[in-house]
């Protein structure tokens, strides 16, 4: 893997190669990736794996029209065959009104934010073990878990660099860490799996592997025994672990190339009040060692902290520079980039801020309810907005948690849902979108 200067300096290399093969302007990426990873089962050693990967990207564009390659090689031989390339692909492309580098006089030119995203500790093999070890130990000591599936600790660095031929040359590092356990608990025809993981920036902010491990064991065995539920509306409340799900698809919809396609259930709502006032959801790329954090985005472009929903309207559309110029806007700095193609549009870490209610105040006036930890299926119409997903969780009854449940479908429209959604106080942000408990009422719910 090169160092951030180098990855630099390679990107910019690339760009001028494209210049001097005919390109009217280009941009080069240099993604790179190594990990090392360790699995345990049953107290035993199951995989040790390490993986490096390294990657550059051209794009260049040519009389209106544009075109994309990647390579492996970074030899100067191949970069130079890999700027070649992409100038003879894009003569022959057809021209793209729309395509082309963000304006020159939005980039990004000085006071890149330092987001400690690059943890200097290392962990070796033998590290990852003991931490895999010590999450399954906790697990299968719970009372109730019969099996696993496993326990795996992982570290890893990746490193993002882009010059564009317009100005722009930028690169930054940013580390991993993850721990994850998954059990099951029960025997024969009633087993139940459930896990519990965490992945972070540094080595030190990572939970305890003991918590872990015992997170995932508790979930496997508070689901033995599941009932079914029967069908109708009820209130339906959502783990923080699935209710992230629903701001998932509010930012898919907050596209603008969905926008610009006609192709989002948001279409023409721009500035609507989607969600009951008080609820605020803020995309901050600025977060200190955060999952999602970035310094720049995949345009070159700043990034900077914004709501997407302040007090329950939305603000407007996430729009790299294609999606900007088709729908008459700036571009708003949430382009990402891999190592091939052009910009697709990615928020950084999104947190629905939490409401001013406790879980069991939020459920407290639920006669008959569901709590759903589980959520099945791809079900989501983007267009539409219909809402349809397999579901497993638990009764609320009386306002109060009940038996496990399972086999269940939970089925709304999600502007309906946003509209009726209210939060729980009990946010807990690890996990790149993040949200706290959340209720939505009027759900039809399919079982029995």
């Amino acid at each position: 893997m090169l160092s951030p200067a180098d990855a630099r300096e390679r990107c910019e290399a690339l760009v001028e190669r494209a210049r001097r093969a005919g390109a009217d302007a280009s941009d080069a990426v240099y993604v790179a990736n190594a990990s090392e990873s360790v699995q345990v089962r049953l107290g035993a050693l199951e995989d040790v794996e390490r993986s490096e990967s390294e990657h550059v990207g051209l794009r260049v564009f040519v009389g209106g029209a544009s075109a994309s390659i990647g390579s492996t090689d970074l030899g100067d031989e191949a970069l130079d065959e890999l700027a070649s390339r992409a100038v003879a692909m894009a003569r022959l492309a057809p021209a793209d009104k729309f395509a082309g580098l963000a304006p020159e006089e939005l980039l990004l030119r000085e006071g890149v934010p330092d987001l400690d995203l690059h943890d200097p500790a290392e962990r070796s093999p033998l590290d990852l073990r003991q931490l895999a070890e010590e999450a399954e130990d906790a697990a299968r000591s719970v009372s109730g878990v019969t099996n696993s599936e496993g326990a795996g600790a992982s570290a890893g660095l990746g490193l993002f660099a882009l010059a564009t031929s317009h100005g722009f040359a930028g690169a930054y590092a940013a580390s991993s860490h993850s721990l994850s356990a998954s059990v099951v608990a029960g025997e024969g025809g009633s087993m139940q799996r459930d896990y519990s993981w965490r992945s972070t920036r540094h080595a030190a902010d990572l939970m305890a592997p003991a918590e872990i491990g015992r997170e995932a064991g508790e979930r496997a065995t508070s689901r033995l025994n599941p009932g079914r539920v029967k069908s109708g509306q009820v209130p339906v409340v959502f783990d923080p672990r699935v209710g992230n799900s629903l701001i998932g698809h509010l930012l898919g919809a907050m596209s603008g190339a969905s926008i610009a396609r006609r192709a989002s259930f948001l279409l023409d709502r721009d500035g609507a009040q989607l969600f009951g006032s008080g609820i605020t959801i803020t995309d901050d790329p600025h977060t200190r060692r955060g999952i999602r954090s970035r310094p720049f985005d995949g345009e070159g472009l700043p990034t900077s902290p914004r709501n997407l929903v302040e007090d329950g309207r939305i603000t407007g559309w996430l729009m790299d520079a294609a999606a900007a110029r088709q729908l008459g806007h700036q571009p708003t700095g949430h382009a990402s980039r891999g190592s091939s193609g052009p910009p697709h549009v990615t928020a950084s870490n999104v947190i629905l801020q939490a409401g001013s209610v406790t879980p069991a105040e939020l459920m407290a006036d639920i006669a008959d309810g569901v709590y759903v930890t589980e959520l099945i299926g791809h079900g989501v119409n983007g267009v539409t907005g219909d809402y349809s997903r397999g579901a497993s969780g638990f009764r609320i009854v009386n306002g109060e948690i009940a038996g496990p449940i399972a086999e269940f479908t939970v089925a709304g429209n999600l502007i309906d849902m946003f509209a009726a959604l209210v939060a729980a106080s009990d946010l807990e942000v690890y996990r790149g979108i993040d949200v706290p408990t959340l209720r939505v009422d009027g759900m039809s719910i399919a079982g029995d």
